[in-house]
Formats: C-alpha cells, structure tokens, sequence
C-alpha cells in the first residue's frame, strides 16, 4: 500500500553462526582459557634490510635512516627535526669521510662564515685548536679573542709579515739536531748493542727530520716570492728568474746570521756573484746580467716599501704564531678595492700558518713536543685564485703540503662560478679538484645557474638542486617583526654532502652564548644598539 513502511528484520540464524565461528578463532595469543594452550610470550618476526629498490613490492612502508649526531652538534634536520652533528676531523675520525676536509659554497649573508664560526668553537671545546689564516671582515676575531687567542694585524701600515722569515723551522731544525746528538751519546753508553741500535736509528730519524724541514721551509719562502711577483705582474716569473731567486735565497742563508728581509734578497741580486750570474747566462758580460735582472729587481722594489703593498712585507714579523693558541690573522685593515693586495695577504697568511702547523708536527712526531690538533679556515679563497696566472697552482701546492693526520681543513668561497672564472681549462679543473678532494661538500642557498657547475665537482639529486635554488630565494617583501633574518627562508640552512650519498638539509641552531659573536653587521646597528 502507498506510503506504508516495511520494517526488514535481522535474520537471527545468520547472526547466531557468525558468533559461533569468531567465538571458535584462537585470539592473537591462542586459545584462551586454563589448559587451553594460550601463550604468554610471544617472538619476535624475524627482521631483514634491504634496499628500497629490493623489497618495494614485498615491504611497500619505507623509511630513511637517521641523521649522523656524531661531532659538533649543528642543528635540526629541516623535515624531521631530528639533532644532526658534524664536523670535517670528527667524521674522518670515525671513518666516515676519507679527507678531515670541507669546502663551503652560497651566497653571502646566508651563514657561511657563521656555520664556520659554529664549528670552530665545538671543536676548540674539544681542544682542537683553530687557525683563521685571513679573516677580511673581520668574521672571526671576536670569537678568537673569547677563546683566549691570539690576534694579528696585518695590512699597510696595520702589521709585517716578512715573508722570508723561516719562523720555527730553523729554531725546530736547531733542537733536532741537538735531539740527534744526544742520541749519539747516550748509545756510546748503552749497555747493549739493542739499545744502542734504537738510539742510533732515533739519532737518524732527528737529523732527516731537520734536513726536510729546511728543505720545505725553503721551498715554501721560494713559493711565496714567486707568488707575490705574479701577483705584482699578474703573470708568473720567467723559469730562469724563478732559479735566479731559489739560488739567491741560498745564497742569503749562508751569509746572514739573522732573518733576512726582501731587502736583502734585492742586494745579493744587485751584487751579481757568480752563481746568478751563471744562471743568468751573461758570458761574462755584465750588461747581459743586468737585462736578465732588471724586471726581477723592478717586481722586488714593489715588496719592498715602494710600492702598493707598502711596506707589509719589508720589516721583520711583528708577532710570530703561538701555536698553543687559537689564531687569527686580522686583514679586515684592507680595502676590497685592493683586491691584489687582499690576494697577496691571504696567501702569506696561509703560507706562515701552514709552515708553522708544520714545524709543530715535525716536532710531535721527534717527541720534542706534544701532539696538538688544528682546523685551518681558509676563507674568501676567490679573491687569491683570482689574482694572477698560476694562483691556482700556489694554493694547491700550500695545501697539499699540509694534508697530514691532525689537521682538519675549511675552504670557503661564494659559488661555483668563482672557480670557473679562472682563464684557463687547466686551472678550472683543478680548482674544481679543491670540491672533489673535500671530505664533505656543504651548501648554503645557490642560483639555478650555479647547479650544472657544482654537478661537475658534487653530484646532486633534482631534489637537492630544487631545495639549495628554493633557500636562495629573497623571501617575502613584507618585514616581519621588523627583522629581514626572519623572511629569507635559506639563512642558516645548509645541504651536508658525502660522496654520492643524499644529502642532509639542516637548519643551523646558536646558543643564546655565541649569537653576539655572530653579528657581521655591527656598523649598522645605532650607537645605542646592544
């Protein structure tokens, strides 16, 4: 009938069977009930790894492992928030990178020079001790002078560095020497042959350990002279001029009972003995070894007071390093429109700091002194490759030099771009080798057009590119709480690279103890400002 209701009933026979079947199911522990066989422990599934690419069908619910917390603790992992921890010397000595380096790549104002700064003061907790071997700011001298170290001026009229002064490598040379003798006498009274045939070998070690520490220290000083003609030319000396200056230093050693000065090395030139004179090829005619002179002497005369440089490298080395401290070379005295001589300090800085890290291994590995450990920052690196033919070859050589066990290694510039900027294939290539040799890769924000150069040193997914492009981003216009820090989405944000593994995306965190040593913009605050 129209508009009546059917009312359906449950059919209770079906409902009654369905009780009965759940009710004859063991539960997740058997059979309930005394003498019913129900189980009070219950084992584990045996587990198995393996690859997403392996068990993607049989295990579809994947997941990332956890983020590395051994080192200097860093930040957050930017999508989990997990505590992620590292630093160059900590995973080299836990075996997770080859190399106790890093190399650092963004743009500016985005926490390079900060994450650095983070790093260093972890690992001075750790009694590794730091060397900014050129800070241009200044970035790092507050921070050095709250750990107690050492700060040096350096620039035209701020400072000298007397880049042929060998610092501790005569004085080291002197005490093994002194090591290897009494060596030598304490094996005429051994009482065994033995023992005298350790005393003996431990005598030879010392005195080889001199002969090449002499031998870099010269090498190094040679390496420098050239470094800053080429920088005063912005063309590298000839081969002949460049043996005319390793003889010339030879010479000076021999004659000078103190450090020599460039001033010194310009006289024994001007005074022509005969084994310049040789290698010059004059044929015993002293106009021919003058013309092959006259443009060296012209490169000297500018690093001796009269030129641009003033007279920075002309006087005797105002403070020698004290290794036993934290370092830091103060350049920030010179203009960034002098960007030759800003080239020149920094790769006098460099070649002063890694000669003495040097001397003070020499010395550990002959016991005369205490092992000690350092992280060397070697910052604005574009500015020195930059700076004439052959820069490149410089670096790498000072680096290479100094690649030892206890010495960790900090190489910063901008971008990619600064490396590809060199004029030659050759020098490109190498200078890409700096990326390609570093333990770890760390990237702040970068340009897209900075993904297909960093490709040829790091290999980075279309994720990592998308992410690293998306931090470079200026954020919104609007100045929120009237902080810009707190709208740029890529400050303190940095992509940690290992080999060809993904890479970590981490947000840097400060402790309220170091964020005053961190503030890069001091002159913009007013007088007032805290």
């Amino acid at each position: 009938m129209f508009g009546s209701k059917t009312k359906h009933k449950r059919n209770p026979s079906s409902t009654t069977r369905l009780a009965a079947a759940v009710a004859r199911r063991p539960g997740l522990r058997g059979w309930r009930g005394r003498g019913q066989g129900e189980a009070v422990y219950v084992t584990a599934a045996d587990e198995w790894r393996g690859t997403s690419v392996q068990v993607c069908g049989l295990w579809p619910f994947v997941g990332g492992s956890g983020t590395p917390i051994v080192g200097v603790p860093i930040g957050v992992h930017t999508d989990t928030g997990a505590p992620f921890g590292g630093d160059p010397i900590s995973w080299f000595m836990h075996g997770m990178i080859n190399n106790p380096s890093m190399f650092v790549l963004g743009l500016p104002h985005y926490g390079k020079s900060t994450l650095v700064r983070h790093i260093v003061l972890g690992l001075a907790g750790r009694g590794i001790n730091p060397l900014i071997l050129g800070d241009l700011k200044p970035d790092y001298v507050d921070l050095i002078r709250a750990l107690g170290g050492q700060v040096i001026s350096l620039g035209p009229g701020r400072g000298h560095l007397n880049v042929l002064d060998p610092g501790e490598a005569t004085g080291a040379a002197v005490r093994l020497l002194a090591s290897a003798e009494e060596h030598r006498a304490k094996a005429n009274r051994a009482p065994d042959q033995e023992a005298a045939a350790q005393l003996l070998a431990a005598a030879v070690k010392a005195e080889k350990l001199a002969e090449q520490l002499m031998a870099d220290s010269h090498n190094r000083r040679l390496n420098m002279i050239t470094a800053l003609i080429t920088i005063v030319r912005n063309a590298k000396p000839s081969a002949h001029e460049e043996s005319l200056i390793d003889r010339a230093l030879h010479i000076l050693d021999e004659r000078l009972d103190r450090v020599p000065l460039i001033g010194d090395l310009i006289d024994v030139i001007k005074d022509a003995p005969n084994e310049l004179r040789a290698i010059a090829l004059d044929r015993g005619d002293m106009g021919r070894y003058l013309d092959a002179t006259d443009q060296l002497r012209q490169s000297l005369y500018s690093l001796d007071g009269s030129g641009r440089f003033s007279d920075m490298f002309s006087k005797p080395t105002d403070q020698p390093m004290d290794l036993t401290k934290p370092v830091v070379f103060d350049l920030s005295g010179i203009s960034d429109t002098q960007r030759d001589i800003q080239a020149a300090s920094l790769l006098a800085c460099w070649s002063t700091g890694f000669a003495t890290v040097q001397v003070a291994h020499t010395l550990a590995d002959a016991a005369l002194e205490p092992r000690r450990n350092y992280f060397v920052v070697m910052d604005e690196l574009w500015r020195a490759l930059r700076s004439g033919e052959g820069m490149v070859d410089r670096v790498d050589s000072l680096t290479r030099l100094n690649r030892t066990e206890g010495v960790g290694q900090a190489m910063i510039t901008h971008t990619m771009s600064d490396l590809e900027a060199l004029p030659t294939e050759s020098e490109r290539m190498k200078a890409r080798g700096f990326v390609e040799r570093s333990g770890m890769v760390v990237c702040g924000a970068l340009p897209g057009g900075e993904m297909e150069k960093l490709n040829k040193a790091v290999t980075l997914s279309r994720a990592e590119q998308a992410r690293l492009i998306s931090w470079a981003d200026p954020g919104s216009w609007t100045d929120v709480g009237g902080s810009r820090k707190r709208v740029r989405p890529g400050l303190g944000k940095f992509l940690f690279k290992v080999g060809g593994r993904p890479g970590v995306p981490v947000a840097l965190k400060l402790t309220s103890v170091e964020e005053s040593l961190h503030d890069t913009n001091k002159r913009w605050h007013d007088e007032g400002e805290n």
